[in-house]
């Protein structure tokens, strides 16, 4: 028979073995989504991703000194609460032996003098926060020549006519932002503490608030956008729309500036593309420590910053693959293996110093030429579009950008802690569900930009909102700096001192 009738057989079978290849890389992906999603749902937390610091203290030593450092990393915990306790309010409630038992139980005598200070001992309770309604009399004092009327100065407002102090706008906006409650809920609470209120005054107050405060959310993100080092992430916010809700999303820039402060910006948009980051970034020079999303392309191209890879991603995607690929636990060990170098900089306290960039070289670059060879072996056993070989894709690509941090001791290994920026705003998601529109997103991320950057700079966001809501109307527009968080901490101590 000739060889030709052979031919529409081998093209067939080709075309068989193509489709059973792409069901085969089909499968093994839904087999690892199954995997994932069983574990999340139903296992074990030991069997999640584990943290990296736990990992590293479980390399650290045994069983017993695992349970010493948490007892000691307790009795810090609860030293630090103590010391924050000390500038809280504190009253003291005396207790005098009662009239029948004053009285010696040895020999009966009634003359009794008091030993010492007494016995303390100290407890925590609960008194219920109150309003006040607060009425303001103006002096007016008048001549007798009739003509002349003095009248004392009006007290400061944030709105002109309000009705509402600025502590009462503080508490408002912090207890949205930080404590991610709901408008309507705060109402309710504070018709119990007798101020009869609404939800839609409480959201009128609450735009006030970023209408008024807006100068200050500006410039602390004009400030992180100068910063030679920024990390940058983003999530998606529901935003409402006519019978429906369509997508925003918040992004999150923020810095560490040279006295270990960090400084958090928002911005909320409409778009997931590169727009946004390119309005904050835009013609800036530095580092930007992302993900592998391209939409920061639009500032990290080569006349941007430089990009500044997530190990932490890659060791997520690594993490997943386990299921179908065992082999993917030596790249955990060898991410692992980068992380206990950052672990012995900070043991050390060199963090950030020449020193830092020392260890990396010396310690970091061996296990990523290790790492990169290893990877580019397995390259060719895995199929590209299952798990491992998506993970190691992801790595290959991203090499240049994961591998930048060993040349500069500021570039961190992840982008974390964007990542934890955005957690106080993924909270809020779930209880108030959406922001009404654009405006309102756009409110709520300047005002998250500032309750952020206190909470990070130990700063009680009510008592520092309370005090800028009114300077920042008369403070000169050339010194608004001195009204962002962590300068405002540092005036008050110096002040103080």
């Amino acid at each position: 028979m000739p060889q030709d009738h052979f031919c529409p057989w081998r093209e067939e079978a080709e075309e068989l073995k193509a489709e059973v290849g792409r069901i085969g890389t089909q499968v093994q992906s839904l087999q690892t989504q199954l995997t994932a999603l069983q574990r999340h749902v139903f296992g074990k937390k030991a069997e999640k991703l584990p943290s990296v610091t736990r990992q590293l203290r479980q390399d650290a030593g045994s069983a017993e000194d695992e349970a010493a450092r948490t007892a000691a990393a307790l009795r810090k915990r609860r030293e630090r609460a103590a010391s924050k306790a000390e500038g809280a309010l504190t009253r003291e409630v005396r207790h005098p032996v009662p009239l029948e038992a004053r009285h010696c139980p040895a020999c009966g005598s009634e003359d009794l003098k008091p030993l010492g200070e007494g016995r303390r001992t100290v407890t925590y309770e609960y008194v219920p926060a109150f309003f006040e309604r607060q009425v303001h009399v103006q002096e007016v004092l008048a001549c007798a020549c009739g003509q002349g009327v003095v009248t004392a100065p009006a007290p400061a407002r944030v709105v002109d006519r309000g009705e509402y102090g600025p502590g009462f706008l503080a508490h408002v906006v912090t207890s949205k932002c930080a404590d991610a409650m709901p408008l309507h809920r705060l109402a309710q609470r504070i018709e119990r503490g007798g101020v009869p209120t609404h939800r839609s005054t409480l959201t009128d107050l609450f735009h006030q608030a970023a209408s008024v405060l807006l100068p200050l959310s500006t410039h602390l993100l004009q400030v992180i956008a100068a910063s030679e080092v920024v990390w940058a992430d983003e999530t998606p916010v529901r935003v409402l729309d006519v019978k429906k809700t369509k997508q925003g999303y918040l992004w999150t820039f923020l810095t560490q500036t040279q006295q270990g402060e960090w400084l958090l910006g928002y911005r909320f948009s409409l778009s997931r593309a590169g727009k946004t980051p390119k309005d904050v970034l835009g013609g800036t020079r530095g580092a930007l420590v992302v993900d592998a999303y391209t939409g920061y392309n639009a500032v990290t191209l080569p006349e941007g910053r430089v990009r500044v890879g997530c190990w932490a991603h890659v060791r997520r995607r690594f993490f997943d693959a386990l299921p179908t690929a065992p082999e993917a636990r030596e790249a955990l060990d060898f991410i692992l293996a980068l992380y206990r170098v950052e672990a012995l900089a900070r043991d050390a306290g060199v963090v950030r110093t020449d020193a830092h960039h020392e260890l990396r070289q010396q310690q970091s670059l061996p296990v990523l030429m290790a790492l990169r060879a290893w990877m580019d072996s397995q390259a060719t056993r895995h199929l590209p579009k299952g798990p491992m070989g998506q993970a190691l894709s992801y790595a290959l690509k991203q090499w240049e950008a994961l591998t930048r941090f060993t040349s500069d001791a500021r570039l961190p290994l992840d982008n974390n802690r964007s990542e934890a920026a955005l957690r106080k705003a993924a909270l809020g998601r779930k209880n108030f569900l959406f922001v009404g529109h654009q405006a309102a997103g756009e409110n709520l991320a300047g005002l998250y930009a500032l309750v952020a950057t206190c909470e990070a700079n130990s700063v009680n966001p009510e008592t520092y909102l309370a005090d800028v809501l009114l300077r920042v109307q008369t403070h000169p527009n050339a010194r608004i700096g001195e009204l962002l968080p962590h300068e405002w901490k540092r005036l008050r101590a110096t002040d103080s001192s």
